[in-house]
């Protein structure tokens, strides 16, 4: 038996006033509409649903078994217009971001706090992920977008800038002859470089512009983490290559200091992402907007 809800709804109306006039004017349809629909509805169940007086009806019983049900269903269905009302107002909704934990460190953190002081009922949830991994973790709907390096080369997501970011070489005391001097790429290739694994994509585009000069690079160490490259520089492992911001309280404490490079590799840009073609729920339409500092939500 096909389901009809049009049917049931004004079978839970009938039900609810006790009249089929007074359902008509609750549904704002005339009363032999009310009337055929309860005909069909008893056709299809091949069951009478109503008892019907001079004065009133009344359901019989099977008529009020179905309408236990369907009162069930009928208070679901309100729930969850409820919700979705909830949801478009942002008393309610779950943002699920993927981002590295370099940059939820030093450039996201304010964000989420400025966020979650103006939006406090909508629930965040952070993945930490490199930008393949986020990519990964959109595609199979882990989460909503994620702040990623650029370029991504993906048909089925869909990038738009975020903002532009600067990766520097960082070296303690120990190399600190190189401290006032212009270093070449090919001085730069010589020393003990410490950079991200080869799977990041920052590490990606640092190795383009290296073979782009026409130098290759062996590095001493490749890690995961950004922080673990900053605090292995201080101790004197090697030159690491990382955010500049992730490094910044330790040039200002003179324990590290940037090199100066001849030609620095470019500037980084990050990206929100996104599944093409499908659309953001209001609360991460909003954190996406949020992002992008639209200050008019």
């Amino acid at each position: 038996m096909d389901i009809n809800f049009e049917l049931y709804k004004v079978f839970h109306a009938v039900a609810r006033t006790g009249s089929f006039s007074a359902a008509a004017r609750k549904l704002y349809i005339s009363q032999s509409a009310v009337s055929q629909s309860i005909r069909n509805l008893e056709k299809s169940t091949g069951c009478v649903l109503f008892s019907r007086g001079t004065r009133n009806i009344k359901l019989t019983a099977v008529g009020e078994m179905l309408y236990s049900h369907v009162d069930q269903a009928y208070s679901l269905f309100k729930s969850a217009e409820n919700k979705i009302q909830e949801m478009q107002s942002l008393k309610l909704g779950e943002v699920k971001v993927g981002v590295g934990d370099t940059i939820l460190r030093y450039l996201l953190l304010p964000f989420l706090q400025q966020f979650i002081r103006q939006f406090p009922d909508i629930r965040l949830k952070i993945i930490n992920r490199t930008t393949p991994g986020i990519i990964e973790s959109i595609k199979s709907g882990a989460v909503d977008l994620g702040i990623v390096t650029m370029p991504i080369d993906d048909k089925d997501i869909t990038v738009t800038e975020y903002r532009e970011i600067e990766d520097v070489f960082i070296s303690s005391v120990r190399f600190g002859y190189l401290k006032d001097k212009v270093v070449t790429i090919k001085e730069l290739a010589s020393l003990p470089l410490l950079l991200l694994q080869k799977e990041s994509v920052t590490r990606r585009n640092l190795d383009m512009f290296f073979s782009a000069n026409g130098v290759e690079i062996a590095p001493e160490i490749e890690l995961e983490s950004m922080d673990l490259l900053v605090e292995l520089s201080r101790i004197g492992l090697g030159v690491a290559y990382v955010l500049k911001e992730s490094a910044d309280q330790f040039i200002r404490n003179n324990e590290l200091f940037t090199l100066r490079l001849e030609e620095p590799p470019p500037k980084r840009h990050l990206g929100i992402a996104q599944m093409k073609k499908v659309p953001l729920s209001p609360a991460a339409e909003v954190f996406k907007m949020k992002l992008y500092g639209d200050s008019s939500i």
